[in-house]
Protein backbone atom coordinates (compact mmCIF):
# COMPACT_ATOMS: atom_id res chain seq x y z
CA UNK A 1 0.00 0.00 0.00
CA UNK A 2 1.20 2.95 -1.21
CA UNK A 3 1.89 6.66 0.95
CA UNK A 4 -1.15 8.08 -0.27
CA UNK A 5 -3.27 5.45 0.06
CA UNK A 6 -3.81 5.31 3.57
CA UNK A 7 -6.17 6.64 6.07
CA UNK A 8 -4.09 9.09 8.77
CA UNK A 9 -5.55 10.43 12.02
CA UNK A 10 -5.02 14.08 12.90
CA UNK A 11 -4.10 15.22 16.51
CA UNK A 12 -6.70 18.60 15.97
CA UNK A 13 -9.37 20.46 17.63
CA UNK A 14 -12.70 18.91 17.17
CA UNK A 15 -16.02 20.68 17.31
CA UNK A 16 -17.80 24.07 17.04
CA UNK A 17 -15.46 27.35 16.55
CA UNK A 18 -16.73 30.61 16.98
CA UNK A 19 -13.49 32.01 15.86
CA UNK A 20 -10.31 31.57 14.37
CA UNK A 21 -9.91 28.95 11.07
CA UNK A 22 -12.87 27.11 11.27
CA UNK A 23 -13.43 23.97 9.37
CA UNK A 24 -15.76 23.88 6.14
CA UNK A 25 -17.86 21.65 8.03
CA UNK A 26 -19.07 24.01 11.05
CA UNK A 27 -19.13 26.43 8.29
CA UNK A 28 -21.80 24.28 6.51
CA UNK A 29 -23.21 23.64 9.81
CA UNK A 30 -23.36 27.36 10.56
CA UNK A 31 -25.08 28.45 7.44
CA UNK A 32 -27.93 25.79 7.72
CA UNK A 33 -28.67 26.48 10.78
CA UNK A 34 -28.88 29.86 10.05
CA UNK A 35 -30.84 29.70 7.30
CA UNK A 36 -33.18 27.51 9.36
CA UNK A 37 -33.76 30.17 11.71
CA UNK A 38 -34.28 32.85 8.86
CA UNK A 39 -36.59 31.18 7.87
CA UNK A 40 -38.81 30.35 10.66
CA UNK A 41 -38.89 33.99 11.15
CA UNK A 42 -40.37 34.39 8.16
CA UNK A 43 -42.82 31.50 7.92
CA UNK A 44 -41.11 29.42 5.58
CA UNK A 45 -40.67 31.87 2.69
CA UNK A 46 -36.58 31.37 2.24
CA UNK A 47 -37.86 27.74 1.54
CA UNK A 48 -40.17 28.15 -0.74
CA UNK A 49 -38.33 30.11 -2.81
CA UNK A 50 -34.72 28.44 -2.36
CA UNK A 51 -36.41 24.62 -2.32
CA UNK A 52 -36.49 22.88 -5.95
CA UNK A 53 -39.81 21.30 -7.29
CA UNK A 54 -40.19 18.00 -9.75
CA UNK A 55 -41.24 20.26 -13.01
CA UNK A 56 -38.16 21.95 -13.02
CA UNK A 57 -37.74 20.34 -16.42
CA UNK A 58 -40.05 22.62 -17.46
CA UNK A 59 -38.90 25.66 -15.73
CA UNK A 60 -35.13 25.31 -16.25
CA UNK A 61 -34.32 29.02 -15.24
CA UNK A 62 -34.99 27.58 -11.74
CA UNK A 63 -31.80 25.44 -12.31
CA UNK A 64 -30.21 27.37 -9.31
CA UNK A 65 -32.41 25.76 -7.03
CA UNK A 66 -30.78 22.69 -7.56
CA UNK A 67 -27.49 24.08 -5.33
CA UNK A 68 -29.94 25.95 -3.04
CA UNK A 69 -32.30 23.23 -1.99
CA UNK A 70 -29.54 21.54 0.09
CA UNK A 71 -29.56 24.93 2.59
CA UNK A 72 -32.95 24.66 3.95
CA UNK A 73 -34.86 22.84 6.26
CA UNK A 74 -38.10 23.88 7.60
CA UNK A 75 -40.56 23.84 8.94
CA UNK A 76 -39.27 20.86 10.84
CA UNK A 77 -36.74 20.72 13.32
CA UNK A 78 -35.92 17.65 13.53
CA UNK A 79 -34.70 17.52 9.82
CA UNK A 80 -32.06 19.85 10.12
CA UNK A 81 -31.28 18.83 13.78
CA UNK A 82 -30.46 14.68 12.27
CA UNK A 83 -28.54 15.95 8.89
CA UNK A 84 -26.27 18.56 11.03
CA UNK A 85 -25.66 15.92 14.05
CA UNK A 86 -24.66 13.29 10.87
CA UNK A 87 -22.75 16.15 8.56
CA UNK A 88 -20.46 17.05 11.43
CA UNK A 89 -20.06 13.25 12.82
CA UNK A 90 -19.07 11.65 9.56
CA UNK A 91 -17.76 15.21 7.74
CA UNK A 92 -14.86 16.20 10.08
CA UNK A 93 -12.92 13.00 9.25
CA UNK A 94 -13.82 13.08 5.53
CA UNK A 95 -12.37 16.61 5.37
CA UNK A 96 -9.67 15.56 7.52
CA UNK A 97 -8.99 13.51 4.76
CA UNK A 98 -9.56 15.69 1.45
CA UNK A 99 -8.82 18.93 2.77
CA UNK A 100 -11.66 22.47 2.73
CA UNK A 101 -11.57 23.41 -0.75
CA UNK A 102 -11.95 19.51 -1.91
CA UNK A 103 -14.19 18.84 0.73
CA UNK A 104 -16.50 22.04 -0.22
CA UNK A 105 -16.29 21.27 -3.91
CA UNK A 106 -17.08 17.77 -3.27
CA UNK A 107 -20.21 18.78 -0.46
CA UNK A 108 -21.95 20.95 -3.47
CA UNK A 109 -21.40 18.75 -6.32
CA UNK A 110 -23.34 15.77 -3.84
CA UNK A 111 -26.41 18.65 -3.52
CA UNK A 112 -26.40 19.18 -7.38
CA UNK A 113 -26.48 16.21 -8.33
CA UNK A 114 -28.87 14.25 -5.86
CA UNK A 115 -31.39 16.85 -6.68
CA UNK A 116 -31.00 16.56 -10.07
CA UNK A 117 -31.42 12.57 -9.54
CA UNK A 118 -34.48 13.34 -7.52
CA UNK A 119 -36.19 15.53 -10.07
CA UNK A 120 -35.61 12.77 -12.83
CA UNK A 121 -36.85 10.49 -10.81
CA UNK A 122 -40.14 12.35 -9.72
CA UNK A 123 -40.78 12.75 -13.76
CA UNK A 124 -39.85 9.42 -14.68
CA UNK A 125 -41.23 6.81 -12.11
CA UNK A 126 -43.61 8.95 -10.02
CA UNK A 127 -45.54 11.26 -11.91
CA UNK A 128 -46.98 13.82 -9.55
CA UNK A 129 -50.01 15.42 -10.24
CA UNK A 130 -49.02 18.79 -9.16
CA UNK A 131 -45.10 19.82 -8.28
CA UNK A 132 -43.97 18.71 -5.19
CA UNK A 133 -40.84 20.25 -3.65
CA UNK A 134 -37.80 18.80 -2.31
CA UNK A 135 -35.23 19.96 0.34
CA UNK A 136 -32.75 19.74 2.56
CA UNK A 137 -29.22 18.56 2.60
CA UNK A 138 -29.71 14.58 3.09
CA UNK A 139 -27.88 13.61 -0.73
CA UNK A 140 -24.59 15.37 0.12
CA UNK A 141 -25.04 14.32 3.80
CA UNK A 142 -25.63 10.29 2.66
CA UNK A 143 -22.75 10.48 0.13
CA UNK A 144 -20.43 12.06 3.85
CA UNK A 145 -21.91 8.62 5.22
CA UNK A 146 -20.72 6.40 2.44
CA UNK A 147 -17.33 8.47 2.21
CA UNK A 148 -16.85 7.66 5.89
CA UNK A 149 -17.78 3.83 5.69
CA UNK A 150 -15.56 3.18 3.04
CA UNK A 151 -12.38 4.96 4.49
CA UNK A 152 -12.95 3.61 8.19
CA UNK A 153 -15.23 0.92 7.61
CA UNK A 154 -14.45 -0.86 11.07
CA UNK A 155 -15.04 2.36 13.03
CA UNK A 156 -17.18 1.66 15.25
CA UNK A 157 -20.42 3.50 15.88
CA UNK A 158 -22.27 3.53 18.66
CA UNK A 159 -26.19 3.53 18.38
CA UNK A 160 -27.48 5.22 20.80
CA UNK A 161 -24.34 5.48 22.76
CA UNK A 162 -24.45 1.81 23.59
CA UNK A 163 -24.63 -0.60 20.90
CA UNK A 164 -21.47 -0.37 18.64
CA UNK A 165 -21.85 -1.33 14.97
CA UNK A 166 -19.23 -0.93 12.47
CA UNK A 167 -19.19 1.70 9.95
CA UNK A 168 -19.86 -0.62 7.07
CA UNK A 169 -22.75 -2.44 8.37
CA UNK A 170 -24.29 1.06 9.29
CA UNK A 171 -24.24 2.68 5.95
CA UNK A 172 -25.44 -0.96 4.59
CA UNK A 173 -28.20 -0.67 6.65
CA UNK A 174 -28.80 3.16 5.46
CA UNK A 175 -28.85 1.61 1.71
CA UNK A 176 -31.47 -1.18 2.11
CA UNK A 177 -33.77 1.20 4.19
CA UNK A 178 -33.72 3.65 1.39
CA UNK A 179 -33.91 1.39 -1.23
CA UNK A 180 -36.85 -0.61 0.38
CA UNK A 181 -38.29 2.59 0.94
CA UNK A 182 -37.84 3.76 -3.14
CA UNK A 183 -39.72 0.84 -3.69
CA UNK A 184 -42.37 1.00 -1.80
CA UNK A 185 -42.74 4.83 -2.97
CA UNK A 186 -42.67 3.74 -6.67
CA UNK A 187 -45.66 1.07 -5.70
CA UNK A 188 -47.96 4.46 -4.24
CA UNK A 189 -46.45 4.36 -0.66
CA UNK A 190 -44.83 6.80 0.84
CA UNK A 191 -43.73 10.05 -1.32
CA UNK A 192 -42.77 12.30 1.49
CA UNK A 193 -38.85 11.06 1.92
CA UNK A 194 -36.72 11.62 -0.90
CA UNK A 195 -34.86 8.27 -1.05
CA UNK A 196 -33.83 8.77 -4.54
CA UNK A 197 -31.82 11.91 -3.56
CA UNK A 198 -30.25 9.89 -0.86
CA UNK A 199 -29.41 6.73 -3.04
CA UNK A 200 -27.92 8.98 -5.34
CA UNK A 201 -25.68 11.38 -3.31
CA UNK A 202 -25.10 7.68 -2.37
CA UNK A 203 -23.69 6.63 -5.56
CA UNK A 204 -21.68 9.33 -6.25
CA UNK A 205 -19.53 9.18 -3.63
CA UNK A 206 -19.24 5.48 -4.15
CA UNK A 207 -17.93 6.69 -7.55
CA UNK A 208 -16.10 9.42 -6.25
CA UNK A 209 -14.09 7.03 -3.81
CA UNK A 210 -13.53 4.01 -6.88
CA UNK A 211 -12.00 6.70 -9.35
CA UNK A 212 -10.17 9.13 -7.56
CA UNK A 213 -11.84 11.62 -8.88
CA UNK A 214 -10.73 15.45 -7.89
CA UNK A 215 -13.62 18.12 -7.94
CA UNK A 216 -10.69 21.26 -8.33
CA UNK A 217 -9.32 18.99 -11.74
CA UNK A 218 -12.47 17.89 -13.48
CA UNK A 219 -12.03 20.93 -15.79
CA UNK A 220 -8.91 22.11 -16.81
CA UNK A 221 -7.67 25.79 -15.76
CA UNK A 222 -6.40 26.81 -19.06
CA UNK A 223 -6.57 25.20 -21.98
CA UNK A 224 -3.88 24.85 -24.77
CA UNK A 225 -2.96 23.03 -27.81
CA UNK A 226 -0.23 20.86 -25.86
CA UNK A 227 -2.97 19.70 -24.50
CA UNK A 228 -4.33 18.07 -27.20
CA UNK A 229 -0.75 16.40 -28.79
CA UNK A 230 -0.21 12.91 -27.98
CA UNK A 231 1.63 13.00 -24.71
CA UNK A 232 4.18 10.11 -23.93
CA UNK A 233 3.82 7.22 -22.23
CA UNK A 234 4.41 7.38 -18.30
CA UNK A 235 7.01 6.10 -16.52
CA UNK A 236 6.90 4.42 -13.51
CA UNK A 237 9.49 5.63 -11.05
CA UNK A 238 10.51 4.71 -7.28
CA UNK A 239 9.13 7.22 -5.05
CA UNK A 240 11.77 9.54 -3.06
CA UNK A 241 13.75 7.85 -0.31
CA UNK A 242 12.04 10.49 2.22
CA UNK A 243 8.81 9.17 1.18
CA UNK A 244 9.68 5.85 1.84
CA UNK A 245 10.59 6.28 5.19
CA UNK A 246 7.80 8.49 6.16
CA UNK A 247 5.59 5.69 4.77
CA UNK A 248 7.54 2.87 6.87
CA UNK A 249 6.75 4.86 10.11
CA UNK A 250 2.94 5.94 9.20
CA UNK A 251 2.91 1.80 9.30
CA UNK A 252 4.34 1.28 12.27
CA UNK A 253 2.22 4.13 14.01
CA UNK A 254 -0.65 2.73 12.65
CA UNK A 255 -0.17 -0.79 14.00
CA UNK A 256 0.30 0.90 16.95
CA UNK A 257 -2.95 2.40 17.32
CA UNK A 258 -4.65 -0.73 16.73
CA UNK A 259 -2.96 -2.19 19.40
CA UNK A 260 -2.48 0.38 22.17
CA UNK A 261 -4.88 3.20 20.95
CA UNK A 262 -4.23 6.46 19.69
CA UNK A 263 -3.87 7.93 23.51
CA UNK A 264 -0.59 6.17 23.37
CA UNK A 265 0.86 7.85 20.69
CA UNK A 266 3.85 10.13 21.57
CA UNK A 267 4.50 14.18 20.05
CA UNK A 268 6.96 12.56 17.66
CA UNK A 269 4.69 10.41 16.03
CA UNK A 270 1.66 12.23 16.08
CA UNK A 271 3.82 14.95 14.19
CA UNK A 272 4.76 12.42 11.90
CA UNK A 273 1.17 11.67 10.72
CA UNK A 274 0.44 15.33 10.98
CA UNK A 275 3.18 15.61 7.80
CA UNK A 276 2.00 12.14 6.15
CA UNK A 277 -1.61 13.90 6.18
CA UNK A 278 -0.62 17.40 5.19
CA UNK A 279 1.73 15.32 1.80
CA UNK A 280 -1.63 13.70 1.20
CA UNK A 281 -4.03 16.79 1.14
CA UNK A 282 -1.34 18.44 -1.26
CA UNK A 283 -1.48 15.58 -3.49
CA UNK A 284 -5.31 15.88 -3.64
CA UNK A 285 -5.33 20.09 -3.98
Amino acid sequence: MGLYDRDYVRDQPRGFFLGGDRSMVTNLILINVGVFLADSLFDQAISERLWVQSDLFQKPWNAWQLLTCGFVHAPAIMHVGINMFELWFFGRDIEAIYGKREFLRLYLSLIILSALAWVVSENLFVHPANPVPMLGASGAVSGVLVLFALHFPRRLIYIWGVLPVPAWLLCLLFLIQNLVGFDQMLAGGDEHIAYATHLAGATLAFIYYSTGWNMGRLVPQRMSWSMLQRRPKLRMHEPPQHEEDLGRQVDRILEKITREGEASLTQTERRTLEEASRRYQQRRK
